[in-house]
């Protein structure tokens, strides 16, 4: 490269089209949500509890790659919603456990179309589902890879 400046510019960038991905998948996730009067970081919450039952605020927050002082916020939205339940464990007070709630429960069943029309909306004559998850799974690897170094870089 002949010009180094031109390392500075942005589409020259890894971090900009997963940042732009990032915020475009969001939005198009909205529309869908918005009818179950839940927003996209409230969705990934559900997400975690409907795959893996109760789970302390902690677990959550590591699945999630989010801090407390932005899940609790969340968790309480959602409370106040009636989706899930928190309660204190009797092992260890300083320990929230998060579960769902039976209306919590029911929403699964409601946003299962989901998923399906997000796929859907992703695909056109340049990119097929095959090569979808195939980049889905370059996707987790990089998490992976970033998650260690950020743990890493924490201790």
């Amino acid at each position: 490269m002949k010009d180094k400046s031109a390392l500075l510019y942005l589409e020259n960038q890894l971090c900009f089209p997963l940042y732009a991905a990032s915020r475009l998948t969001t939005k198009i996730y909205s529309p869908y949500l918005k009818k179950l009067n839940i927003t996209y970081p409230q969705y990934i919450v559900m997400l975690v509890l409907w795959q893996y039952n109760e789970q302390s605020v902690k677990e959550i927050g590591e699945r999630l790659f989010l801090e407390s002082n932005t899940l609790t916020p969340l968790l309480k939205r959602l409370e106040i919603k009636k989706l899930i339940k928190r309660r204190r464990s009797k092992e260890d007070e300083r320990t929230v456990l998060v579960s769902l709630s039976s209306k919590g429960n029911k929403l699964k069943e409601e946003v299962l179309f989901v998923p399906v029309e997000i796929m859907e909306s992703f695909q056109n004559s340049s990119i097929k589902e095959k090569e979808l998850k195939t980049f889905q799974e370059t996707l987790i690897n990089l998490v992976g890879i970033l998650a260690n170094k950020a743990t890493a870089g924490q201790k």
